[in-house]
């Protein structure tokens, strides 16, 4: 009989511990939500607020606050740490550090009030307070919403509004959306499928994948691992990839501005264009495009040589410089390679 009494003692003092889930709505044009550590989820919503419901975990999680108000002139909820030391372990990398305002807020941008911001570091283990905060968020049509999370995944589905994700160190997975979407990270995997609307990416490393986007614009900036595109289709399209190279099928655009540092740069052009700009300092240049293609071409590379399906009337030709035209020359055409074969191929 004790030991039954024991067990049953057991359970009524856990379940209150497991079950620290909470709901907040927040209302406003604009509305941020923080956390340091954890999964965030964005869904569609209904209504007009975004509704956050709040999982906390951890040895530690009791100790997190939730607090909420206008803070730069943006509704916001922020999940508040007691401590600069947190451990999160279900982190991908061993440690990261942060700069973070008492009042909760953070990001990896630059912010006029800078000042005033204290280090944290979150660790997969070691010292500190162990806690973290599940969010998921749930978003109505139309709604302006930035989500800032410091370690962690963020997955945004089926959302239509105006979105914009900033992590230090986590990945992002992002489908079906209908608005204009912005991500800033610091390191983790982006994958990006299915939206209607501006596309503009800035990522420190981890890799970029880009399937089926439609917009007027699509600009990325990344400084490693790669970039991979399948099915665009924008007025412009710009990439500055630092390195681990391009690769782009299935895309069509009328103003294209590609720089890379190293690993080169592959597009595969469905459709005419009327500017194409193509800068590499290694890895060679691959572009297909179609037969109707009509352009002014200069091409010039370091190492490599130039190779082209099309005819070219040339007006320069040296050991590693060409200038002509396709057809009439409606388009221009750019391309620069410091190292690398330079390949101009009908689609």
């Amino acid at each position: 009989m004790r030991r039954i009494l024991a067990g049953l003692s057991f359970v009524l003092l856990v379940q209150p511990l497991a079950a620290q889930t909470e709901s907040r709505a927040i209302k406003g044009s604009t509305v941020a939500i923080y956390n340091l550590a954890g999964h965030m989820r964005a869904v569609a919503g209904s209504g007009d607020a975004v509704v956050v419901d709040i999982a906390r975990g951890g040895h530690d999680s009791a100790q997190l606050k939730v607090a909420t108000g206008t803070i730069r002139g943006r509704e916001t909820l922020r999940i508040i740490y007691p401590s600069d030391r947190i451990v999160y372990p279900d982190m991908r990398n061993r440690a990261s550090n942060l700069s973070v305002r008492a009042d909760g807020t953070f990001s990896e941008g630059s912010w006029d009030d800078a000042d005033g911001r204290d280090r944290v570091e979150i660790r997969n283990y070691g010292p500190g307070i162990e806690a973290h905060a599940d969010l998921t968020v749930k978003i109505p049509t139309g709604q302006k919403i930035q989500l800032f999370l410091g370690v962690g995944r963020v997955e945004v589905a089926n959302v239509e509004g105006s979105i914009y994700v900033d992590v230090a160190s986590a990945d992002v997975d992002v489908g079906g959306v209908k608005g204009n979407l912005g991500l800033d990270t610091g390191s983790g995997r982006i994958v990006v499928r299915d939206v209607t609307g501006d596309l503009d990416i800035d990522t420190g490393s981890g890799g970029l994948t880009i399937d089926r986007v439609t917009g007027s614009s699509l600009r990325l900036d990344s400084g490693s691992g790669g970039v991979e595109g399948n099915d665009i289709t924008v007025n412009e399209f710009r990439a500055d990839v630092g390195s681990g190279g391009l690769r782009m099928s299935r895309i069509k655009a009328q103003n294209l501005d590609v720089d890379t540092g190293s690993g080169g740069a592959s597009l595969e052009l469905l459709s005419v264009f009327e500017k194409l700009v193509i800068d590499t300092g290694s890895g060679g240049v691959t572009v297909r495009a179609p037969a109707a293609l009509s352009a002014d071409v200069d091409v010039e590379t370091g190492s490599g040589g130039f190779q082209s399906d099309f005819e070219i009337t040339t007006r320069r030709v040296s050991r590693n410089h060409v200038e002509g035209r396709i057809g009439d020359g409606k388009a221009s055409i750019r391309i620069e390679a410091g190292s690398g074969t330079v390949r101009l191929l009908k689609t």
